[in-house]
């Protein structure tokens, strides 16, 4: 059997080893409360922009009614081109 001493030693450690582990609990508990509260914004903000009305569209440039076409023109034909004369070479002159 364990003696006096042993038991109240054992139970000094178990006492520490629990409050350890309430502050670790504690300490748990109250990040987990930080991000709920972080989510609950964060799904609020995004329910918010999806109501968000979209942005008005631009209206589309009024584009310019086109020239009016000219009626077409038969074209000129280029005037026929006359054969170049063979031209004679001159005789050579004699000395």
């Amino acid at each position: 059997m364990a003696t006096a001493n042993q038991i109240q030693f054992r139970l000094k450690l178990a006492k520490k080893t629990l409050t350890t582990a309430s502050k670790v609990v504690t300490a748990t508990k109250s990040r987990i409360k930080k991000l709920e509260a972080e989510l609950k914004k964060a799904k609020a903000a995004a329910a918010k922009a999806k109501k968000k009305k979209p942005a008005a569209k631009k209206k589309p440039i009024a584009r310019k009614k086109p020239a009016a076409k000219k009626k077409p023109v038969a074209k000129k034909k280029p005037a026929a081109k006359k054969k170049p004369v063979a031209r004679k070479k001159p005789a050579a002159k004699k000395k």
